[in-house]
């Protein structure tokens, strides 16, 4: 990797920079939404652009592992602000135009945006660096940061004024500082877990345990909770929404990690021509996204990701080193599929599952369910390539997302909050 040979490290402790992002987007979704429900969606929003400036010149500049690092977590919590505050955006620009929701359409240009930034990012990233140097990487996002800023401050609202000042003991109230304290502690042990794989640090798990505990019993006494326990144990839709698309994004990342991996060491593909393979995932999301969103459907689409996330990875055990190169294609179009109708599904149930109020921070936890998918993948694939990229290890994976996609199956299917209503 070119950061390992120009900073002078091993490549295995590069590992440390996807750990620091991980771990502050899957804290900071939550956070930024509960932020933007206190404070205003555009204050955080605009804060978040912020951040991502600051973070990019950081690590554009970085001259050892530590700076990059402290510059993805900076990066992680700035653009963890986008999507909560652009829920809330959405839903205050309709409550003014007297609408009771958002329209579809306007949510679905919302997920298409969000799923090409992530699929694009891994083709284009490896041009900058081919093309110029790892550091292009960061500093592509300045001008980025810059235009981000100007479009938020020329055409969204600005946040209604309060009628007083909160005191600090008010902000720590309404944000629940002390339930934040306890999801950070406990997500970072979980983390820490499972990057250590195939090292099993017991205690570590343990220790995470304890921190969900306490958390679940701080959150059941706060007046204003950051993490609502009631809400989700009587709202089994919301809950499942979020369990659903945790593992079909844990199904996806496989690919994008597992597969992309082996199709580099085994096939012989480049960085670069193994990213344009996955270029059929974003194309065919995309398309599928915005009629579903225009409809508001949720059960339709969110069987049929069960469907394609199992015929997909049931499709993985197919691999191997003579396969059609172009079974690797149908794949990563199958793949888009689940991702499309994963995301407008589950989107939608959001929408009508989630109480307005919180409408913050819930989408901020959907996030961070996905992100949480995105982990579990990373540890598998870890786990199964520990030593080498082979065959075998390619097929251990396909039976790990064939199983991960009968639980999503049987997890969608047995919802009963996607019945229709009997008549």
């Amino acid at each position: 990797m070119p950061i390992a040979s120009d900073l002078g490290i091993q490549i295995g402790q590069t590992a440390a920079l996807v750990a620091a992002l991980y771990l502050a987007s899957t804290i900071a979704q939550p956070t930024a939404g509960k932020a933007a429900e206190v404070f205003g969606p555009r204050r955080v929003f605009i804060s978040g652009i912020a951040m991502v400036a600051l973070g990019t010149v950081f690590g554009g500049f970085g001259q050892s592992l530590w700076m990059l690092i402290l510059s993805r977590v900076v990066i992680g919590l700035g653009t963890s602000c986008a999507y909560p505050t652009a829920m809330l955006i959405i839903q205050r620009r309709a409550r003014d135009a007297g609408m009771a929701k958002a329209p579809g359409g306007v949510l679905g240009g919302l997920m298409i945006a969000g799923i090409a930034t992530a699929s694009l990012g891994l083709p284009l990233g490896g041009v900058l660096v081919n093309a110029l140097t790892w550091r292009a990487v960061f500093f592509v996002n300045v001008p980025v940061a810059v235009i981000a800023f100007i479009a938020a401050v020329a055409w969204i609202e600005p946040d209604p004024r309060r009628a007083q000042r909160m005191s600090a003991h008010q902000i720590a109230s309404k944000l629940d500082v002390l339930g934040i304290l306890g999801f950070v502690g406990a997500m970072l042990t979980l983390l820490i877990f499972l990057f250590g794989l195939p090292t099993a640090h017991w205690w570590v798990l343990g220790l995470s345990a304890a921190f969900w505990a306490v958390l679940v019993l701080w959150e059941l006494r706060a007046n204003t909770p950051f993490l609502d326990v009631r809400l989700l144990a009587a709202n089994p839709g919301l809950a499942n929404t979020y369990l659903r698309f945790g593992l079909t994004q844990l199904c996806v990342y496989v690919v994008l990690y597992g597969v992309t991996q082996w199709i580099e060491s085994v096939r012989g593909f480049s960085e670069s021509a193994a990213g344009l393979l996955l270029l059929p995932m974003t194309l065919v999301s995309g398309l599928i996204i915005t009629p579903l969103s225009r409809r508001s459907l949720v059960r339709g689409p969110v069987i049929a990701a069960a469907a394609t996330c199992l015929l997909g990875s049931v499709g993985v055990l197919l691999l191997g080193s003579t396969v059609w190169i172009g079974t690797v294609v149908i794949l990563t179009l199958m793949f888009g599929l689940a991702i499309g109708f994963s995301t407008a599904g589950n989107q939608t149930a959001l929408t009508q599952h989630a109480p307005a109020d919180q409408l913050g921070t819930a989408s901020g936890l959907l996030r961070t369910f996905g992100y949480a998918g995105s982990i579990g993948a990373s540890a598998a694939t870890g786990l199964v390539f520990h030593h080498n990229v082979t065959n075998h290890g390619v097929h251990q994976i396909a039976w790990i997302m064939t199983a991960v996609s009968l639980v999503l199956a049987a997890l969608t299917l047995a919802d009963r909050t996607l019945r229709p209503a009997r008549r």
